[in-house]
């Protein structure tokens, strides 16, 4: 009598890694097929998983320009990925399961504190209920208002179209825009340098999105609680200077370079400022032409994009709270100081430990992807890292490259991609072996530092 045949556990990373492959893959071949293109003409398979990719992942890179090559439902393909893959798939299985009265089990509740990166499962299905309505209450009142400034330039019906598009894609941190067909292809918000609606609720989307749902839940009940988390108050004064930080930087480098805000109003030069600055949290958008940009900015872009949003957001990046643990980890040490504190509060040594970790992976993984495609693609290394932070980051801005990659490049971003979507732990602990508790410990050592 044979053996029963042992039944395949998947830990919740592994179920997350599989459940946003099966949606790639599907949205790959409903990319492929002839009605998503403009013309007829089936999409190859690599650049509709690309596609795919880049707009489950949240990202905006693409190797064909929306607006003029994908028909319209093509882009409606387009936008339903990037909402499955903003709020997650696990967060839209529990759509259904709320409007089929279905109860969730406990792994689901598992797979959710994965997927909104929570620490527990307290509280986990009423904040995905949360994050649906703050979610679609944001992206109605956002479209709204550009349907009706579109509507101006482009028509009704087609400034509809649009405002809905953009709403769902900037809320999401997605860089995907339809405006090649308008401005021209890949030319993204361009024209619309100085326009003051649509750069405030551009940036409002992103930074709304980027923040993460614990955080805007967090606001919105400040009223009644009186109070912010800890992790609400890290995240709003790290996201506030890194977007004063950035506009700064950003303008001062411009300033006089006028291929980008120089031929600008005072006005338009600190509007174009703030939306540069603003993008690099994951969102991918842009007023100027960012090939124009001096280097030095587009290096410091890089290192905006490399930090990201924030956690339990559409977002990527090592994150905000990442980030402002590592400076607190240097400026204890500088001080000679034991504990990291923020706002009177002190921090784990869990929380260092995973800040290290986490970031040292995603340094190796962007340092890896730049040297592999240093030797096949035909660019600048600058343009290169460019390219392969923005896909680490699931951020979307490009200094032109992604449309010329090899397919060996094509490959390389897409995976990047992904794992810069689903996290460098998350993939690690989905791929690595099981983790066993230790039995015993090893003797205390000493080694040099510095």
């Amino acid at each position: 009598m044979s053996a029963p045949a042992k039944k395949i556990e998947l830990t919740p990373p592994q179920i997350l890694v599989i459940g946003f492959a099966a949606i790639i893959l599907t949205g790959a071949v409903l990319l492929m097929l002839p009605v998503a293109s403009a013309n007829g003409t089936p999409l190859r398979f690599l650049d509709a998983l690309f596609t795919a990719t880049s707009a489950t992942c949240v990202t905006g890179l693409v190797v064909v320009d929306t607006g003029t090559y994908f028909s319209t439902f093509g882009q409606i393909v387009i936008i339903l990925l990037i909402q499955i893959g903003g709020l997650g798939f696990m967060t839209m299985s529990t759509v259904f399961a709320f409007m089929l009265k279905k109860r969730i089990s406990l792994k689901e509740r598992l797979i959710l504190q994965e997927a909104m990166n929570q620490g527990s499962m307290e509280g986990i299905v009423r904040l995905i209920r949360k994050v649906i309505r703050y979610s679609l209450t944001i992206e109605f009142i956002a479209a709204v208002i550009f349907s009706i400034r579109w509507s101006i330039d482009l028509g009704p019906a087609r400034g509809i179209y649009y405002g809905i598009f953009h709403a769902i894609s900037f809320f999401n941190n997605a860089g995907f825009d339809l405006f090649g067909s308008v401005t021209g292809p890949f030319s993204s918000l361009t024209h619309y340098a100085d326009d003051v609606i649509v750069n405030f609720v551009a940036m409002a989307l992103i930074v709304l999105g980027g923040i993460g749902f614990v955080v805007i839940s967090d606001l919105l009940e400040f009223k009644r609680n009186k109070r912010l988390s800890l992790h609400s108050k890290v995240v709003l004064s790290a996201t506030g200077t890194l977007i004063l930080v950035g506009a700064i930087v950003i303008f001062v480098f411009e300033f006089s370079n006028t291929k980008t805000v120089g031929s600008l109003s005072w006005y338009g030069k600190l509007l174009a400022s703030f939306t540069q600055s603003v993008s690099p949290r994951t969102a991918g958008i842009n007023t100027v032409d960012l090939a124009s940009l001096r280097q030095a900015t587009q290096f410091f872009i890089i290192i905006l994009m490399f930090i990201g949003a924030s956690p339990g957001s559409t977002g990527g990046g090592i994150k905000t709270t990442t980030f402002t643990t590592l400076i607190g980890a240097m400026i204890a040490m500088i001080r000679g100081k034991e504990d990291i504190v923020f706002f009177h509060q002190r921090l784990g040594k869990d929380r260092i430990l995973k800040a290290i970790t986490l970031t040292m992976i995603a340094l190796f993984l962007v340092i890896t992807v730049t040297m592999l495609l240093s030797t096949t693609e035909s660019h600048s290394f600058l343009v290169i890292l460019f390219e392969v932070t923005s896909a680490f980051g699931t951020v979307g801005l490009s200094l032109g490259l992604t449309p010329d990659l090899t397919d060996f490049g094509k490959v390389l971003i897409a995976l990047t991609m992904f794992a810069g979507r689903l996290g460098p732990l998350t993939l690690a602990y989905a791929l690595g072996p099981k983790t066993e508790k230790e039995l015993y410990r090893y003797p205390e050592g000493k080694i040099t530092i510095g």
